[in-house]
């Protein structure tokens, strides 16, 4: 079996005959339902951008809950340093 059978997973011409059937069953489905190439490649950006957002929502979010435990416990921890008990 040559490099380029073994890299194709088959003879040439076997592969482009399962590729050209396969792109026709697929591109059966997509237009069936209605949808582009071009469709689905701004709906995988736009998914990826609302994980982005979601994300950096999630990162403000636990930074604000730091921010807000550090106003209470960082003057307690300060006080206890200030006050605490001195050998």
């Amino acid at each position: 079996m040559s490099n380029l059978n073994r890299f194709l997973g088959g003879s040439p011409g076997s592969v482009l005959v399962k590729l050209i059937f396969l792109s026709l069953l697929v591109g059966a489905f997509l237009a069936f339902y209605e949808i582009t190439p071009f469709e689905l490649i701004e709906r995988l950006f736009n998914w990826l951008a609302s994980i982005f957002n979601l994300s950096f929502e999630t990162v403000l979010e636990v930074g604000r809950w730091i921010l807000y435990g550090a106003i209470i416990v960082v003057p307690l921890w300060l006080l206890s340093r200030l006050f605490g008990s001195r050998r």
